[in-house]
């Protein structure tokens, strides 16, 4: 597996290709960059890439050619959807670079403190705004596990079931991610928006969890 790598520092620089194994090292090393919610991200990409696997399968077996056309949209739409949660990775980790570099400013006048406070708030929000729009991709990895839920190629339901628990790990770990960084920002109407969008795809998330446990 391979993925892009971002630079936290200068986002407008051309991404890298490392392996995951190279991204793993990063993750493990004493930079704070990447962190929990950018392996997030990956978390829920292996489980939208399950769901591809289940829905290519089932698409080629005669078995379900009843379901074959769905199952080919579910396959096209899980591919789309990792590629969507490579960018939400990559801005992950853009905008936790950017508290960093706030967190960085001078702050010995008043002048500065306030350019500083101003210039982290910001960047707190829009740290907390790139894990939100993640956990909303991690839902529909469960959305998409719960549609190929419906063809019935049982032999391949532990699969989909593996694809909601990491499609749900990785939506509440974004979770964690939106409501740290909500500890440190001032503008009450922006953490009451995030966080009503966040518990709305934490109650359906849950409920598909529930359903697909059941339905396994």
């Amino acid at each position: 597996m391979t993925l892009r790598r971002a630079s936290a520092a200068l986002p407008d620089k051309r991404a890298s290709v490392e392996s995951l194994e190279q991204y793993a090292q990063r993750l493990a090393s004493a930079d704070p960059v990447p962190g929990g919610g950018s392996a997030a991200t990956i978390v829920a990409a292996l489980g939208a890439a399950l769901v591809a696997m289940v829905a290519r399968i089932s698409a080629g077996n005669p078995k379900y050619a009843d379901h074959a056309a769905d199952a080919a949209r579910i396959a096209s739409e899980s591919d789309a959807l990792r590629e969507r949660l490579t960018h939400a990775r990559e801005r992950d980790e853009r905008a936790f670079g950017g508290v960093v570099e706030a967190q960085r400013l001078p702050k010995t006048t008043p002048e500065e403190n306030s350019t500083r406070r101003d210039a982290l708030e910001i960047a707190l929000r829009a740290a907390a705004e790139a894990p939100l729009d993640a956990a909303a991709l991690a839902l529909e990895a469960l959305r998409l596990s719960e549609r190929a839920l419906q063809i019935p190629n049982r032999s391949l339901a532990s699969d989909l079931g593996c694809a909601a628990e990491f499609g749900a790990a990785a939506l509440h770990a974004c979770a964690y991610n939106v409501r740290v960084n909500h500890h440190y920002m001032r503008d009450a109407a922006v953490i009451s928006a995030q966080s009503e969008r966040l518990e709305a795809y934490e109650r359906e998330a849950n409920a598909i969890l529930q359903h697909i446990r059941k339905a396994i």
